[in-house]
């Protein structure tokens, strides 16, 4: 099966499957669940693809168990990226940017977790970037263990056997077969509109504050009213 390559080739989810095997699908699901290096990774395309191959009997395994590996890879994953959480602590917050490691990506997945809570863990699940981060801030907040554990097993099981079993089911229709390469396009479009609507909604809410008039309380003391400054003008 040719894909289209939507980055370098190590990155397509066709040649890291013939390369690495369901091994390297599961390595690939853990680190990108909550490891801070995994947040590049191709999580939503990889799963479509892997569940597409398993149905065309292109990947050697039944569907019942590349799915149950899946989820516990996902949740073994969310699991360690939430006790580094633990273990690292606020000093995340102050981590110096570096290649693999922007500040930008912590921001948004605390923000994205402050917003939603307790279900952001599944929520994040179908964001990419944000669900590498998510956990590591669930474990930052010290999330109690046991919301964290419920939370975490369903949100792997819905992203890592939802999205597997999508592929499968698709990938028995004709025209997915045949355009498979535009499929994955799509699939990684999809998951970036969330992104892209948290990052219009933030940059309109910003400019709507910049816009606003001060608030009576923020001017500085002393400083005239409109009703005092309309007196003085009369006089």
């Amino acid at each position: 099966m040719n894909t289209l390559a939507l980055g370098p080739q190590w990155l397509d989810p066709d040649y890291l499957i013939a390369t690495f095997g369901l091994i390297g699908v599961l390595v690939i699901v853990f680190a990108e669940s909550g490891l801070l290096i995994g947040f590049f990774l191709p999580g939503d395309s990889l799963l479509f693809t892997t569940g597409l191959l398993v149905t065309t009997n292109k990947l050697d395994k039944p569907l019942w168990m590349v799915c149950s590996l899946i989820v516990l890879a996902a949740v073994l994953g969310d699991q360690a990226g939430y006790l580094f959480g633990r273990k690292v602590g606020p000093s995340l917050f102050k981590r110096p940017d570096s290649r693999l490691f922007k500040q930008e990506n912590v921001e948004k997945a605390h923000e994205f977790f402050e917003k939603h809570g307790p279900k952001s863990l599944i929520l994040a699940r179908f964001v990419p970037i944000v669900r590498t981060f998510t956990p590591i801030i669930a474990g930052v907040s010290r999330m109690n263990y046991r919301s964290f554990i419920t939370f975490n097993v369903i949100g792997g099981a819905l992203w890592g056997a939802g999205v597997t079993l999508l592929g499968a089911s698709l990938g028995k229709v004709e025209f997915v077969h045949k355009h498979i390469e535009l499929i994955l396009v799509a699939i990684v479009l999809i998951s970036v509109v969330p992104i892209a609507i948290e990052y219009f909604r933030a940059r309109g809410k910003s400019q709507k504050a910049q816009s606003a008039p001060p608030h009576p309380a923020d001017r500085p003391q002393g400083a005239p009213t409109d009703a005092r400054r309309g007196r003085h003008a009369k006089r």
